[in-house]
């Protein structure tokens, strides 16, 4: 019987071999124009935090693309790997490099405001728009 708490994944060439151990199955879409210039679409991922092991982290490089986060690829054959929050330490692992990806379902859609009109997803998610996640993870303003 296959562990369903545990999946893997790995890049185009397979340099890089992910495991991801938890119930992660909701993926999330982000349409701003960073994801889609990253990968010339708008990037889906899963939400998986810490709980992630990477092996072959030689291979990985990442760019810092903000005050908070940073992109990771594989440095052999380019395939997108993750967008991590720096200071969480959390991991928001592209969907397309997982094995077996049929337990996994559309949730979110976020950056909803900056999605070009030449697509069109049908499934019903959640939507925000870029206002909206950065009210909701921003951190909170001090008492004055």
């Amino acid at each position: 019987m296959p562990d369903d708490s545990k999946m893997t994944g790995h890049c185009l060439c397979g340099a890089v071999k992910i495991t991801v151990t938890g119930d992660h199955r909701d993926v999330g879409i982000c349409h701003c124009r960073m994801c889609r210039r990253w990968g010339s679409a708008p990037t889906m991922a899963l939400d998986v935090g810490p709980d992630i092991e990477i092996e072959g982290k030689e291979n990985v490089t990442s760019y810092r693309s903000s005050d908070w986060a940073e992109r990771a690829f594989c440095k052999i054959c380019g395939s997108n790997l993750y967008y991590r929050i720096v200071e969480a330490d959390s991991h928001h692992l592209c969907a397309g490099i997982l094995d077996g990806q049929d337990s996994l379902a559309l949730k979110t859609q976020i950056f909803i405001d900056e999605k070009p009109p030449y697509y069109d997803f049908a499934n019903q998610t959640q939507n925000m728009t870029g206002p909206e996640v950065f009210a909701l993870f921003a951190p909170p303003a001090e008492d004055k």
